[in-house]
């Protein structure tokens, strides 16, 4: 009777584009075993008790017991009423696993609301551990989006969607004997099993950026049969775009790029945080031409380096953003330099109406130009040149998609959320997380030229109900220094990256707007993101654990007793450099390892804390001195954790000593005196005091952080133009 209604269920479901898929051959199922499951919809264990082999044990939570059609449907399966967090409902599952039976659980314990992973439990981990028995994950995707799942007013939803159900590998399932408090980290270890699945499954490394576009179009183009098409994005024009208008634009654009640019061709893009920018974009990348993403804001000079390194011929800007940024000169500089400069105004004006037309043929039609991305080139971008002369870093189409799937897999966002950005798209930060990762994940987006504009950002917020913010220290403490509390009510999320948060930058939006801060950290060579924080693992101070899909290594550093240099590899690690002493050749990182140069600590359960960067060391007889620590005891001192005042700490050649430490602060109440006296109450080493303290601004990146390479620079002129007027 039980073959006969399963038979009965897999030819119906099948008809509703059902379909289960084993990563390992059958004849390795184990004969025990604990099926670790993620709960999307009320038809999980339907689906699942008509393709899962043989007779399972399904540990049913009351919300799914209680609905009558599911137990008359599953009245032939061998069910278990089961409460995760009640001990006795563990110990019955424990023992149907010790009579070798495999038992089925949905970790999440209720239907995800968000269509990613909710609150994992710790029954699944215990009833493995204690029964020795191998963990099998299942990963179900599909039922999400249709009427029996929890979504509506998340995540569009249709009559059939194509549902799957991908079993994985058995894996053993023991917990380190030397974890303390072991049960609170067994959902943990859980909850990285599926986050790893959930990666695993949604990455495609062979799709491109304008393939993905289109697929995530596909999706959420409708959110029903008669109802409006959705407006997705917005900039500070305030005229909403669909993704029907972002692609279409895509279309004209890039066939128009295609009448002066070359296939594979690195084009120059020198434009603000608007929808203009995303269209040139998506129109470069849909016709294999390569974005370059100029930094405006390092000067012309700068901006004609950056162009002779990724070997870029032709600039596309708007006059507009020329005018209002007041680049005249910039502009003239790069045209002596032999670039083409092409401004989007003229081409809108000399653009055919049959090009217009073919681009909404190819919208209906679903054309897309380049399906396949992989390893080919997708952007060029810029290192921020903290530590040295800017590099060119190529990404590739599946590092951009691997991040942006890394990045869903620990942080659910839905359509019903609002993305404010105001980093610039030159930055690796506001280009995936500011614009590619919402877009792919269908969350609308609104996009402001200038994080700097700290009171018109909080009115925006304000006006706009904006649920999710990202930036880096500097600019996120200057809004929540400015703004009234409740500008920012709406904000369910906020991401912080770029720099190192401080914790009165994170106590002041806890305090004054009631939000919770979580702290990510990445590199442009990473795409950007290699860890991140997010509701589930978050531990302030640290930088949160390592992105699914990513191997690590902490390599030891002379003079550093704890810890050492992170070095990474993963899908999302870029293809490599252009050196600005050798212009479009191609350096890639060795064996694909790329050495991070910060010196990082990992705990017990894997949350990583940076202590210091390599080159943010200085060595003063014979011993390693962070110049960090150096900048954090001089904040101390000064009593100042409000930010009025700017420090950079900088180490430059000494005679005797090897190096010096210089301070530079524009708060004149910091004097040797004080330092010294701070140090000794504190029982701290006097090779934490600077030698010399100069007293200017500290010059800063654009994207908030000190300009170490010019602060080291000016401190080298003025105390060699000090010591020449002294002689």
């Amino acid at each position: 009777m039980r073959d006969f209604v399963r038979f009965c269920l897999r030819f119906i479901l099948k008809l509703m584009k059902a379909k289960c898929i084993f990563y390992f051959d059958l004849k390795q199922l184990p004969k025990k075993g604990v099926y670790v499951v993620n709960h999307v919809s009320y038809l999980d264990p339907i689906l699942l008790f008509a393709f899962l082999p043989g007779n399972p044990v399904f540990a049913l939570n009351g919300h799914l017991f209680r609905r009558h059609w599911i137990r008359f449907l599953m009245r032939c399966a061998d069910v278990v009423t089961f409460n995760p967090i009640e001990p006795a409902d563990i110990k019955k599952l424990i023992s149907k696993v010790d009579e070798d039976r495999l038992v089925v659980i949905f970790a999440e314990g209720r239907i995800t609301e968000n269509g990613g992973l909710m609150k994992i439990y710790e029954a699944p981990g215990l009833v493995a551990d204690k029964s020795k028995a191998p963990i099998i994950p299942i990963w179900i995707d599909g039922p999400q989006y249709g009427y029996f799942s929890k979504t509506k007013g998340c995540l569009p939803h249709r009559p059939l969607p194509k549902m799957r159900i991908y079993v994985g590998k058995p894996r053993s399932f023991k917990l380190k004997d030397e974890l303390r408090r072991q049960r609170d980290h067994i959902s943990n270890e859980v909850y990285v099993i599926l986050r790893e699945m959930g990666f695993n499954i949604n990455y495609d490394p062979q799709i491109s950026l304008f393939a993905q576009l289109m697929k995530t179009a596909k999706v959420y183009s409708r959110n029903g049969l008669f109802s409006k098409r959705p407006r997705i994005i917005e900039d500070v024009n305030r005229k909403q775009k669909s993704f029907k208008d972002i692609i279409m634009a895509a279309y004209a654009l890039g066939r128009t790029f295609k009448t002066f640019t070359k296939r594979d061709e690195n084009v120059g893009v020198l434009l603000p945080n608007a929808i203009a920018t995303v269209c040139t974009f998506f129109g470069l990348s849909a016709y294999e031409r390569t974005p370059v993403m100029i930094n405006f804001s390092v000067g012309a000079k700068n901006m004609v380096s950056m162009c002779k390194t990724a070997v870029v011929k032709t600039v596309i800007t708007s006059k507009t953003f020329i005018l209002k940024g007041k680049l005249e000169g910039a502009i003239e500089e790069l045209e002596k330099a032999g670039l083409k400069i092409v401004y989007l105004e003229d081409l809108a004006k000399k653009m055919p109406l049959w090009r217009k037309l073919g681009a909404f043929i190819s919208y209906k039609i679903k054309h897309v130009p380049n399906k396949r991305g992989g390893n080919k080139k997708a952007v060029i971008l810029f290192t921020s040149g903290s530590e040295g002369a800017p590099k060119a870093v190529l990404l590739t189409h599946a590092n951009l998609i691997a991040n942006v799937n890394q990045l869903s897999s620990i942080q659910t966002v839905t359509h019903k959320d609002l993305l404010f950005n105001a980093l610039p798209m030159f930055h690796s930060f506001g280009l995936m997380v500011g614009m590619l990762f919402p877009l792919f994940q269908g969350t609308r987006l609104f996009l402001y030229p200038s994080p700097l504009h700290y009171r018109v950002v909080a009115e925006l917020v304000y006006e706009l109900g904006v649920t999710l913010m990202i930036g880096t220290d500097t600019f996120l403490r200057g809004y929540a220094k400015i703004a009234h509390p409740y500008d920012f009510h709406t904000i369910r999320l906020m991401y912080a990256g770029g720099e190192a948060i401080k914790q009165d930058t994170r106590n002041m939006w806890s305090e004054h707007a009631g939000v919770r801060m979580m702290e990510a950290y990445g590199a442009t060579e990473c795409s950007p993101v290699m860890t991140a924080n997010n509701g589930i693992f978050n531990k302030f101070g640290s930088i949160g654990k390592l992105l699914p899909g990513m191997e690590y290594r902490i390599e030891p550093v002379d003079g550093i007793a704890s810890g050492g240099e992170l070095c990474v590899k993963g899908p999302n690690v870029m293809l490599g450099y252009y050196m600005p002493d050798k212009p479009g050749v191609l350096v890639p990182p060795v064996n694909g390892w790329y050495h991070t140069g910060d010196v990082v600590d990992i705990d017990e359960i894997g949350f990583f804390t940076i202590k210091d960067r390599i080159k943010r060391f200085a060595k003063i007889g014979g011993e390693m001195v962070s110049l960090n620590a150096v900048q954090e005891m001089v904040v101390d001192a000064a009593n100042d954790h409000a930010g009025e005042f700017n420090y950079g700490v900088v180490a430059i050649p000494h005679e005797s000593k090897g190096e010096q430490i210089v301070l530079v602060t524009n708060n004149e109440k910091i004097t040797s005196s004080l330092l010294h006296k701070y140090v000794k109450n504190n029982n701290m080493s006097e090779l934490y005091l600077p030698r010399v303290i100069l007293y200017h601004d500290v010059p800063l990146l654009a994207t908030g952080k000190t300009d170490n390479v010019s602060l080291k620079k000016r401190v080298i002129e003025e105390l060699s133009s000090t010591a020449d007027k002294a002689a």
